[in-house]
């Protein structure tokens, strides 16, 4: 007897160095759709102060793609979701532009807000992404991982 796999689920997951249209890719997982009652959505920026000049990103592409697949299909047997697009910039990034965007829709507003947050957290502390900070004194810092960002992925061991 052969398994029968569920539908994919509508929504992409992108890593690129282009920026995103958060209204575009709202409507793509959206648009015509009756069965959605609710989409979450989340959208970090870079953010500047201290003299950064510029947040670095590198990732081993493949590998990246891949684990960032494999929590989009866990939060879609978590959650009884819709549709989901994660999408996550790679390069240099300067504050004010977008980093991530993670995007879930289902018939229900708490498993859409629930969903989303479980993959914010997740990105932040599971994605394979190496981060550096360029300053304009041309100092360059390596971004190490915050005790408050593991505690709240935690929450959803």
């Amino acid at each position: 007897m052969t398994e029968q796999l569920p539908p994919p689920l509508p929504g992409h997951v992108t890593v690129t160095e282009a920026d995103f249209d958060l209204a575009a890719e709202s409507a793509a997982l959206t648009g015509g759709r009756e069965d959605v009652g609710g989409l979450a959505s989340f959208v970090g920026l870079c953010r500047g102060g201290d003299g950064l000049q510029a947040l670095v990103l590198e990732h081993y592409p493949g590998m990246t793609e891949r684990s960032l697949g494999a929590i989009r299909d866990e939060a879609a047997r978590r959650w009884p979701l819709l549709g989901c697009t994660l999408i996550h910039r790679y390069g240099r990034i300067r504050p004010g532009e977008n980093i991530v965007l993670v995007l879930t829709v289902s018939a229900h507003r708490v498993a859409a807000l629930e969903a989303c947050a479980f993959l914010i957290d997740w990105l932040k502390t599971g994605a394979p992404f190496w981060k550096s900070e360029e300053f304009a004194d041309g100092t360059i810092r390596w971004v190490e991982a915050k005790a408050t960002d593991d505690a709240l992925a935690d929450r959803w061991r």
